[in-house]
């Protein structure tokens, strides 16, 4: 703001017009973004991790310091609010975080998505929202999460968040923008650019990100980013978070640690930003993969608009399968056209199964277990529980198990609903869908253990655990496969065990393969497959005492953690990277029949149609069938 004194000669009023237009152009050039004139200071923590070893003591310790600073504007925090995502673990952070005396405004980060007994829904029902956008300062804050939901896999940007994004920024007109997510933004995010291109649009001045840890100066395609420390002591002596200071012209950041705030270690110009004169050329996903096998095509292919993380069922000519908006939906297999829906209370992340009596099963993260008539969607029964589900059942003989979120593993007669049993030694929640081998019911929970029920009674038969402890290294997320009297499994811990499927004594073991959860087995039963983390499939005996393996592939699909299943259909093995490549290997050979990439994100566990042809869902929502 410029003075006069009161000495000073008036200036002529024609002239005053020409004066206020030379001074607009001069504050323009010295800060094209002409925010609030005074400054500002927030409080940016990041990877708080409440319910590791120290998160819980550290977060407290944050929040003390905080309220003894007394020029805080509100806090901001970019995600891993927690270590798993659990109901516990969440209520357990608001209550700390509700001890802040400024405003507070959070979004999750993977450990509270990948990890989440309820599919990602506790995070909202608790703080209302999973993103936030507020202004302050003449700026426009804006916060959103990629997840990933339920799989291990890169980030991904969901469809319906993407919308909701969209429609932020239109709302935003020529604010400058502060956008935080808790990726970078980056392809450790498989789909980073469907945001990026969408944030150079506008007056974007920063974006800032957390899950490494540790401080790091970024650039985003030519959007400034920063990286923030994690609130862990862990990470430094001590735990600690960031200050962050808005001045006309720049933002500084300074580690404030042991009630002392450091010097800034990075200071970032405030300007207006001309994304569309950079000329660079920044990568995107390459699909040349199609056009080594050009004989397979996208047959048809639907978009439901909202994240899919569960794979299809199939009843005769219909494939059906539900989404994150609470849909189930039939399409016809050879055409794509639906035939009916049915919305359920919450997101559904739960495959479901079809009887041969045509009723299909599945569960809701509003905590409801469906049937429905497979011909029609009409209603059938529901089976209401305490928490949200995101198991998958499985229908055998008449009576579908299931696991679910609150300790418990019911079985249920199919043609009323009636809940036959009930396990509840469970120790954490059940994602899986569970196998059904030699009268027993065998599936593994987050809680680092396998289990084998009596499928007549539900009386525990045997448990068993791997040899590293650690609730995410649990075999909880592979659909465990069996032949020749053993249950094979593998499991974060990147171990492969085949278990004696009467007594649940351990057959054999070996790390010697880097696989992580994804398995599946050949319709003779004599091979199971694994797809390692490193660019490779295997093929082992079933039959041998020890790890006999039969082929290797290299398909070309690099670093790969997605927990799709491998299945097997006409000799032909079928699987969906974590990135949208689908492979068809020869059973017996292992040899590439076929590759066709659908798209940047995770492929869920693919439904074969036939020998060249198969049913396919993924993150950005997409159903699609795909072969000759």
């Amino acid at each position: 703001m410029l003075e006069c004194s009161p000495r000073a000669p008036t200036a002529p009023r024609s002239l005053i017009p020409t004066a206020r237009a030379l001074l607009a152009v001069l504050l323009l050039a010295v800060s094209p973004l002409l925010p609030a004139a005074e400054s500002f200071q927030f409080a940016w923590l990041s990877d708080t991790h409440v319910g590791s070893a120290t998160g819980e003591e550290d977060l407290r310790a944050t929040v003390q310091d905080l309220n003894s600073l007394s020029n805080l504007s509100f806090v901001i925090i970019s995600g891993d609010i927690t270590e798993y995502g659990s109901g516990e673990q969440l209520r357990l952070a608001r209550n700390i975080l509700d001890g802040i005396k400024i405003p507070c405004h959070v979004v999750p980060g993977n450990h509270d998505t990948k990890w989440s007994e309820s599919g990602a829904t506790d995070f909202p029902r608790i703080w209302k929202e999973d993103r936030f956008v507020f202004d302050h300062g003449g700026f426009r804050f804006i916060a959103l999460h990629e997840g990933p939901i339920m799989k291990m896999a890169d980030g991904h940007w969901a469809p319906q968040d993407v919308r909701w994004l969209e429609e932020t920024l239109k709302q935003s007109q020529d604010r400058p923008i502060i956008f935080i997510t808790h990726y970078p933004i980056d392809d450790g995010i498989d789909n980073w650019y469907v945001v990026l291109d969408l944030l150079k649009k506008y007056n974007t001045q920063a974006a800032l990100c957390g899950h490494i840890h540790r401080y790091r100066q970024e650039s985003f395609e030519g959007i400034p980013g920063v990286m923030g420390r994690a609130n862990l002591r862990n990470t430094a002596p001590e735990g600690g978070y960031t200050l962050v200071e808005v001045k006309q012209d720049h933002m500084s950041f300074s580690e404030r640690t042991g009630g002392q705030t450091r010097p800034p270690w990075h200071q970032l110009t405030l300007q207006r930003h001309d994304y569309a004169a950079d000329t660079n050329h920044y990568p995107r996903p390459d699909f040349s993969v199609n056009a080594r096998f050009p004989h397979i095509k996208e047959i048809w292919s639907t978009n439901t608009g909202y994240t899919i993380a569960s794979s299809p069922a199939l009843w005769k000519d219909l494939a059906i399968v539900g989404d994150a908006s609470g849909i189930v939906r039939a399409l016809e297999i050879e055409s794509g056209r639906p035939q009916w829906t049915f919305k359920a209370g919450g997101a559904i992340y739960s495959t479901p199964d079809v009887s041969g009596n045509a009723i299909v099963v599945f569960a809701s993260t509003d905590g409801n277990v469906y049937a429905l008539e497979a011909a029609t969607g009409r209603e059938q029964w529901r089976l209401h529980t305490d928490r949200p589900i995101v198991a998958s059942p499985c229908i055998f003989n008449n009576v579908v198990y299931i696991g679910s979120s609150e300790g418990k593993f019911r079985a249920i007669q199919l043609a009323t609903g009636k809940l036959l049993w009930d396990f509840d030694g469970l120790g954490g929640f059940v994602e899986t869908r569970p196998l059904i081998y030699n009268g027993k019911v065998i599936f593994g929970a987050w809680d680092q253990n396998l289990y084998a029920l009596d499928a007549r009674t539900g009386k525990l038969a045997w448990k068993w655990h791997g040899d590293r402890r650690g609730v995410l290294l649990s075999p909880a997320a592979c659909w465990p496969v069996a032949a020749k009297g053993k249950v094979f499994v593998v499991a974060p811990d990147r171990k492969m065990t085949a278990i004696d499927a009467k007594t649940g004594e351990q057959v054999w073991r070996t790390g010697d393969y880097t696989v992580r959860e994804s398995i599946g087995l050949s319709a003779d039963q004599n091979r199971f497959y694994v797809r390692a983390m490193q660019d490779f499939i295997y093929a082992f005996s079933t039959a041998s005492s020890q790890p006999q393996k039969l082929w290797e592939q290299k398909p070309g699909f690099g670093y790969d953690i997605n927990s799709g299943m491998l299945i097997e259909k006409d000799g032909v093995v079928f699987y969906g990277t974590k990135n949208g490549l689908l492979i068809a290997l020869d059973g017996k050979t292992g040899a590439i029949r076929w590759q066709h990439k659908i798209g940047p994100g995770v492929v869920n566990t693919v439904v074969p149609l036939g020998p060249d042809r198969v049913l396919a869902t993924d993150f950005d929502g997409r159903i699609t069938v795909v072969g000759r």
